[in-house]
């Protein structure tokens, strides 16, 4: 064990597993969700603002208290923390299950994003430790690709339970596989962390960033209801948490988000890119939902099938994409990914009324999946191009929160800027209507996005983070967020 688990043992094949089932179980949960969308609001009577709330209370906890949920991690034991993460994981996916009103799943998902905030960046970094560095990139790899396939399985189970059974079997299922992962994990994973850790956690940066991500999407989210009092004090507070946070991370010895990070332009460029795409995405899955199933017809099972291609493509060719991205440079993928995947996008005005899967959906969901492709390798092997190898880790992790934020905020944002509230996500010529506006502003985002890749991002990078973190990421199927890197500390520190 002092040098490290090797792959093709059988410890090894468990430890990969036990990684990719923690992990993939809260990525399925942050997508097969918006498959029952239309489905928990006809159970629970909930309007569309309290739907918004299902998906962005998940996001919310989960995105300010990620970077936090790693760093735990490496002072308390990375193995102890992931276990406590899938397990608070699963408690909450119960209360989800057994909610009685959309207030207490509201409240359920967000602790359900707690529980993810202490496994995501835990699951990567358990291999990171664990195995031998001459193995690290392939057991990376089988974990990407395991989570890959569990990504395409995802959205057909999640239809097949909507359909079927009923939309809180999607939370049922976490059980058992979270009982699984536990299993597995004190079985078969090593303990491990950071003996250089000084065991200091920037808790007010963490509460501060939550507090003005809620507060502004608290704001966006009752504004298409009608402003109110509420509405402005929300957005205030928001600001001014915000300002707050800035304020307590340029001071703190050890901040959450480290602002000389943003002293690299091409970290600040990518990341703005970030925002930009990942806002993009989380819109349009928000909205894509409630399209295909009520205006479109589709039943879950095939709305929730209906962009598996996007899955399969980035399955089969993301890892050629970075290593091309790699010899060419990041330019061109970061900025034709956006262009084609927003071209995907606004072929997506052909969903509508008796929409056809083979000629209207099916189209778009290859052209935005090559799209997707180019660019998400790329994006975060750039991202971490740009800041020197120590701090890899931590720029990973700011991509990651920023890629979740922008999903935030786009959910809570789109339906104020569509004209969709109350019931009108039940209305067929309303949400059709909201839908094709949200396909525009999306499409916008993501040029938005690739003119900039085209204008700021340099046509070649080689610091050492580069070199070192493309096997990691070029397998990477994820769509909504990069994926968390751990860091590249040495295996004598994490053993």
């Amino acid at each position: 064990m002092e040098n490290g688990i090797r792959l093709k043992s059988a410890q090894g094949r468990w430890v990969v597993l036990a990684a990719a089932l923690g992990s993939g179980m809260a990525m399925l949960d942050g997508t097969v969700v918006n498959v029952a969308l239309p489905h928990i609001g006809a159970d629970l009577g909930a309007s569309l603002a309290a739907l918004q709330w299902t998906v962005n209370a998940y996001l919310l906890t989960l995105a300010g208290l990620i970077l936090l949920g790693g760093s735990l991690g490496d002072h308390y034991g990375r193995r102890r923390v992931f276990v406590i993460g899938i397990c608070w994981f699963a408690l909450a996916s119960a209360l989800c299950a057994l909610a009685p009103s959309i207030g207490v799943l509201i409240a359920a998902r967000a602790l359900q994003g707690i529980g993810g905030a202490l496994l995501t960046p835990g699951s990567l970094a358990l291999l990171q430790a664990a195995f031998h560095p001459d193995d690290r990139s392939g057991a990376v790899g089988a974990w990407s690709g395991l989570g890959g396939v569990a990504t395409a399985v995802g959205p057909f189970l999640g239809g097949w339970l909507v359909s079927g059974p009923g939309w809180r079997w999607i939370f049922v299922l976490n059980l058992p596989v979270a009982a699984a992962v536990v299993f597995l994990t004190l079985r078969h994973v090593p303990e491990s962390r950071d003996e250089e850790a000084t065991g200091r956690f920037d808790v007010p940066g963490a509460v501060l960033a939550a507090l003005a991500l809620g507060g502004v999407t608290y704001a966006l989210t009752e504004a298409a209801e009608g402003f109110s009092p509420a509405v402005a004090v929300s957005a205030l507070a928001g600001v001014l948490f915000g300002i707050a946070f800035l304020l307590v991370e340029r001071r703190t010895p050890e901040p959450m988000l480290p602002l000389g990070l943003f002293s690299s332009r091409l970290f600040t460029v990518v990341n703005l890119a970030t925002l930009g795409i990942y806002g993009a995405l989380g819109g349009i899955f928000f909205y894509l939902q409630v399209q295909l199933q009520t205006v479109a017809g589709f039943t879950p099972l095939v709305a929730g099938v209906a962009f598996a291609p996007v899955t399969l493509l980035m399955l089969l060719f993301s890892a050629r994409a970075g290593r091309l991205a790699t010899r060419i440079g990041p330019r061109l993928p970061l900025t034709l990914g956006p262009l084609v995947a927003a071209a995907g996008v606004l072929l997506m005005l052909r969903i509508g009324p008796q929409a056809s899967y083979w000629t209207d959906v099916l189209p778009a969901a290859v052209v935005f999946g090559v799209g997707l492709t180019a660019l998400v390798a790329p994006l975060t092997a750039t991202v971490l191009a740009a800041v020197e190898v120590r701090r890899a880790g931590i720029a990973s992790g700011v991509n990651n929160a920023a890629a979740r934020a922008a999903g935030l905020l786009a959910v809570a944002a789109l339906p104020l800027l569509t004209g969709l509230s109350g019931e009108q996500y039940r209305v067929a010529s309303s949400v059709d209507a909201a839908f094709r506006s949200a396909v525009l502003i999306c499409a916008g985002a993501l040029v938005a996005a690739g003119l900039l890749a085209l204008v700021a991002v340099p046509g070649r990078t080689a610091p050492p983070a580069a070199a070192a973190a493309e096997p990691d990421v070029t397998w990477y199927c994820g769509s909504t967020a990069p994926p968390v890197d751990p860091g590249h500390r040495s295996p004598e520190s994490a053993a």
